[in-house]
């Protein structure tokens, strides 16, 4: 991405979220990557680069392990495995163990699952390899502390079994002669040490003439002398020889090493540069938690939707202190280009402009950004930033000629792929004709496509903004009655400056204030006076609204508490329901068993009986009698339901019903014919 001025991203503050992103980088490599990062425009690589960062993101979320504990930069080592002739150390050896060990957890860490759920996060070793055969060339000749083993060589074995015999005699001859010493009271309190290597006796320096031996030197005060006994010179001669013999051997077998792993050496840097670029991608993961970032959608646009969207150093810094920040919701596009942001002084109108700056040229560089997911990003491949007082002392330029520079060379490099801030668009000049400048400076942005906010004060763009199409208005928001700003954003109306409301709050004279209003124009002050009632009376609406959606919710709630509670009675109907066909059903259960057992009882009977007909009698009672009393039941109950029965004396033409059989019934001749009926 090309910017505009040299310090256009200074101004956006982008220098400090590096800084920020560099204290979470634990190694070399991936700090020169934090301060080589770029603002790309390549789609491609953007994404995998925010797709890197949110996997991570969920790792570290997730409390999940991922190997990033080797730091140490060996590059110099490495390099130098590479020189023909060159020799590393066994300490240098112990590192290159280390490096390699850890890379092959993190090939371990990519198994075939997380692979393909970490897919963009195995890119970064997909086309290298892990090498184990460094590993155990490694640990043929070293051993855990960095010496060479004895095993190492043929050589070495046999020099060190030479060394460790020598040592043994001279540590006997040695303790001989301190022990003849000792007796003659030659020796000072500490009665052995080491000079050059060699082992020396301490003895008081009067007596050094009456021991035979090399003198290597005395003590600062000159009461001890340390001599080589003349019995184990020759035995410390051949010592240092044995010592000088296998130095030479260990130095011949790391070279031998070194030569033998040369070949790795790109393989080993390779394996440097992915760790850095863990951690790389670590950063900037732990950078996404701390402001709560996430990921837009990204389109290879010109466009910027940003929902519930917040200033990424002004969360963290509100995060930290406790305060609460609000965010913005805006929008660029082809048909709503240029946003003009008007308001009172410290309301809030260039951290909007910084919000969308900042944020995109974070997601272009690869970092999440603290905004809803739901927020729609694009790319530009221009960024122009003119920002605050740009006077120039050096070349003798005021504010409004320096303010003019900038512009002009908006005009001449914009194109639909360029996203411009201009704060204060038009100040430091005469209000009537830098307001005139700068409407057409934003009629010939407009014209080239370019995309881009303004802040100002001047009421012909705030007007402008309704007549153009491509340019809207935006208005931060201010509480007129606690005289405060509220730092909301409110997208297609104008904002009024609250000059004299300001000046209320700050405690001017009241007379002044008066006098000043009298020397506005008397339209411009009805103007600014309807935009104040305006944003009052939207401020209302919006409260109105925010009552409204809350007493939904609440309904909402009560709605689905009710229905929870319809669901919950007829749960408890259907149960019902089911517990009395259950016992119709048992009740029926149990009359076939009871029917089943007589059935057979009476086929017995009929068997033993020669009384056929009582048998056949018994059948017929069981089997019918039940069913006439159902259909006599199931009669009475039906005529109940239809009639009512009065205590009334039976009259030619009552309605009357028989007790046995519950049939109903006309009179129809006198009582007395029928006190013979049944």
């Amino acid at each position: 991405m090309k910017v505009y001025p040299e310090n256009a991203l200074s101004q956006l503050e982008f220098d400090k979220i590096i800084t920020i992103l560099l204290n979470y980088c634990q190694t070399s490599v991936g700090k020169e990557m934090v301060n080589d990062i770029r603002i790309h425009t390549h789609l491609k690589y953007i994404q995998t680069a925010l797709r890197q960062t949110q996997e991570f993101k969920f790792i570290k979320s997730a409390n999940q392990y991922f190997p990033t504990d080797f730091v140490i930069d060996i590059r110099k080592d490495l390099k130098l495995l590479g020189i023909p002739g060159a020799q590393l150390t066994g300490e240098q050896w112990l590192l290159v163990r280390k490096l390699t060990d850890h890379t092959a957890q993190v090939f371990k860490w990519f198994d075939v699952e997380r692979q393909t759920a970490y897919s963009n996060l195995y890119e970064i070793i997909s086309a290298s390899y892990y090498e184990k055969c460094i590993i155990e060339m490694i640990d043929a000749i070293i051993d855990e502390r960095g010496l060479v083993k004895d095993k190492a060589s043929e050589e070495l074995s046999k020099i060190r079994l030479q060394l460790f015999k020598k040592r043994q005699e001279l540590r006997r001859v040695f303790e001989k002669v301190v022990s003849k010493l000792a007796k003659s009271g030659y020796t000072a309190d500490i009665d052995e040490s080491f000079s050059n290597g060699r082992r020396v006796v301490a003895v008081f320096s009067e007596y050094k003439r009456q021991v035979k031996g090399f003198l290597h030197g005395e003590s600062d005060s000159r009461k001890t002398a340390f001599i080589e006994p003349e019995e184990t010179i020759e035995l410390n001669n051949e010592l240092y020889s044995l010592e000088q013999e296998e130095l030479k051997e260990v130095q011949r077998i790391l070279r031998q090493l070194t030569a033998q792993l040369a070949p790795y050496s790109a393989l080993l840097l390779e394996y440097i540069k992915i760790v850095g670029r863990f951690d790389f991608v670590k950063a900037k993961a732990m950078l996404a938690i701390d402001m709560n970032a996430q990921l837009p959608m990204v389109q290879n646009l010109a466009t910027s939707h940003l929902i519930e969207a917040y200033h990424p150093l002004l969360y963290m810094y509100n995060k930290a202190s406790g305060k609460k920040t609000i965010p913005v919701n805006l929008q660029l596009d082809d048909n709503a280009r240029i946003l003009i942001i008007s308001g009172p002084n410290a309301g809030g109108k260039t951290v909007s402009m910084k919000t969308l700056g900042l944020n995109q040229v974070m997601l272009q560089s690869g970092l999440l950004i603290p905004v809803h997911p739901d927020s729609q990003m694009g790319i530009y491949k221009q960024l122009f930033i003119q920002l605050g007082d740009t006077q120039n002392l050096a070349f003798e330029l005021s504010t409004y000629s320096s303010h003019l520079i900038h512009m002009k060379h908006f005009i001449e490099n914009a194109n639909g792929k360029t996203l411009f801030f201009i704060d204060e668009l038009g100040s430091g000049s005469d209000p009537h004709l830098g307001g005139a400048f700068a409407e057409v400076i934003l009629e010939e942005l407009s014209n080239r496509h370019a995309q881009g906010i303004v802040t100002t004060h001047y009421l012909n763009l705030k007007v402008m903004a309704n007549h153009n199409k491509g340019i809207v208005n935006g208005a931060m928001q201010f509480d007129e009655v606690k005289l405060e700003p509220l730092y909301q954003l409110v997208i297609g109306k104008p904002g009024s400056s609250y000059t004299f409301a300001i000046a209320e709050r700050i405690g001017l004279p009241k007379n002044l204030i008066n006098r000043a209003r009298k020397l506005v124009d008397s339209h411009h002050f009805e103007l600014d006076k309807l935009l104040n009632s305006t944003e009052q009376d939207l401020q209302l609406i919006q409260k109105e609204r925010r009552d409204l959606n809350k007493k939904l919710k609440e309904n909402e709630s009560l709605q689905a508490e009710l229905t929870k509670t319809l669901n919950k009675e007829k749960h408890l109907q259907q149960i019902n329901l089911l517990k009395e066909q259950n016992k119709v059903a048992e009740d029926k259960f149990v009359y076939l068993k009871e029917m089943e057992r007589n059935l057979k009882q009476i086929a017995l009977d009929w068997k033993k009986s020669d009384k056929k007909e009582e048998v056949m009698k018994n059948l017929y009672h069981l089997l019918f009698k039940k069913n006439d009393k159902v259909v006599i039941n199931k009669l009475a109950k039906k005529v109940d339901k239809n009639y009512k029965e009065l205590a009334k004396p039976i009259q030619i033409g009552s309605m009357v019903k028989m007790k046995n059989n519950y049939q109903v019934g006309e009179v129809m001749e006198p009582l007395s014919k029928l006190d013979n009926c049944p």
